[in-house]
């Protein structure tokens, strides 16, 4: 506070359209996909330390996931984002269903309140993230909902990609070398400035503001 930065506390929850006792395998296996919870007081940071805990301690299948139900039990005081490309709703979207995307959105509104659930745009130079912003602006009337402009986070710097590179070889044991290691699709993980975010929104108005 001090440094004028407001913190705000949340996670990005991973969330299975299914039951989180559920533990299919082979193709039958419920997808896991992403949700971001922010919390907006003390009853949402509460709400979200029982969801990670239920998670973990319920839900772990691969990754610890929760689900709908839960959700709505430990709903109040917090709000959620629609994610990236691994969101449900934007799942729905890059595959081009914008009913099936619709009633996702319907479900997470119907959960968290419809002032608490944002559509989210993003641009890390990927063909699919913009094939997705291209429908965004039409869900959002189709909802009423409105959406936020976000950039994943996973270095400060763009120049900080290649060391990236190295950290990822490091968590999965192998060397750059390798063709088949885990690597980012661009280098725009960082955090980028107001003008930088600008130029990729400026044909979305108010969505900086909302973020």
């Amino acid at each position: 506070h001090k440094a004028g930065i407001k913190p705000i506390i949340g996670c990005e929850v991973y969330i299975t359209p299914g039951s989180r006792h559920d533990k299919k395998k082979g193709p039958d296996r419920d997808p896991i996909h992403h949700l971001v919870l922010l919390a907006t007081d003390d009853i949402g940071y509460q709400n979200l330390i029982r969801l990670v805990s239920v998670g973990h301690m319920e839900g772990f299948y691969y990754k610890p996931r929760i689900d709908k139900e839960i959700l709505s039990q430990h709903s109040k005081g917090l709000i959620g984002l629609a994610s990236c490309l691994q969101g449900e709703v934007t799942w729905h979207l890059a595959r081009g269903d914008l009913d099936l995307a619709e009633k996702a959105a319907g479900e997470y509104t119907d959960i968290l309140g419809k002032d608490n659930f944002f559509l989210e745009l993003q641009d890390h130079g990927i063909a699919e993230q913009r094939k997705v912003n291209q429908v965004v602006p039409e869900l959002c009337k189709r909802t009423g909902l409105q959406a936020v402009a976000t950039n994943d986070v996973h270095y400060l710097e763009k120049s900080h990609a290649a060391a990236h590179e190295v950290l990822l070889c490091l968590q999965t044991q192998t060397v750059m070398t390798d063709p088949k290691r885990m690597r980012y699709p661009s280098n725009e993980f960082y955090l980028k400035t107001r003008m930088e975010m600008e130029a990729l929104f400026r044909q979305y108005p108010g969505v900086l503001e909302r973020t």
